[in-house]
């Protein structure tokens, strides 16, 4: 599988066709941004961790009876993926009150909630990615009623098993970021799933092994992302 031309550079990947017009290769960047993209740096080694990690994840959803755009690990930094039409938008799974919902509403951060809270955000960089419920979603024709049954099916599932893996690394899963497209007409998982949209806290002492670190010039932000790889055994 080899690169051809480059599609689309983001804030964390750059993605590549190939050969076969249904497969792209992804690229994982050390590079950082933060509060749509006022904030920037570089996380050494990022790339590296985000992408054995979003892998090693997706391949356990799959399992799981979870269908996702993952097809196979080229290198530490690729990933040969299905071509899907990413859905406009941004779902949250939240178990713990942290980071925009504590701000937002007034919460303190760290208490958990009885059941966890599903969000859509409007995947618009220009706008701030917005939040909107489904009604809007529909509205806007971003996604169907029956797209969004299974979007929150997939997402609360995806929330129990990711649950159980972290914290058999004694971590516990606070809140993540997914994004699902569309292929051969069926709804899958894409995007990635790693410490950049994950907040990921150690589940004796809370200390926060994610992008928190960045975002809050906390510190000892690749030591955080390593320590989350070597849990993992990655």
């Amino acid at each position: 599988m080899k690169k051809i031309d480059l599609l689309y550079e983001g804030k964390a990947k750059k993605v590549y066709t190939t050969e076969d017009s249904k497969v792209l290769i992804v690229d994982y960047k050390d590079d950082a941004t933060a509060f749509n993209g006022i904030k920037k740096g570089t996380i050494a080694g990022k790339g590296i961790v985000n992408n054995r990690m979003s892998n090693r994840v997706f391949q356990l959803l799959e399992k799981e009876g979870i269908p996702t755009h993952y097809i196979e690990e080229l290198s530490d930094r690729e990933t040969a993926v299905k071509k899907v039409e990413i859905v406009p938008l941004e779902v949250i799974i939240r178990n713990v009150a942290a980071g925009s919902f504590s701000k937002r509403l007034g919460v303190e951060e760290g208490i958990v909630f009885k059941e966890p809270t599903i969000e859509f955000s409007y995947k618009n960089d220009e706008l701030g990615d917005p939040l909107i419920n489904s009604y809007f979603a529909v509205a806007m024709e971003l996604a169907t009623w029956d797209e969004i049954k299974v979007i929150e099916k997939y997402a609360f599932k995806v929330n129990e098993v990711l649950k159980a893996y972290f914290l058999k690394a004694n971590l516990k899963l606070i809140d993540f970021k997914i994004e699902f497209g569309r292929y051969d007409g069926k709804i899958i998982l894409a995007d990635e799933t790693s410490p950049d949209t994950c907040r990921l806290w150690d589940a004796d002492t809370n200390e926060k092994l994610d992008k928190d670190r960045f975002r809050r010039d906390m510190g000892n932000v690749e030591e955080a992302y390593n320590e989350v790889f070597k849990r993992l055994g990655l």
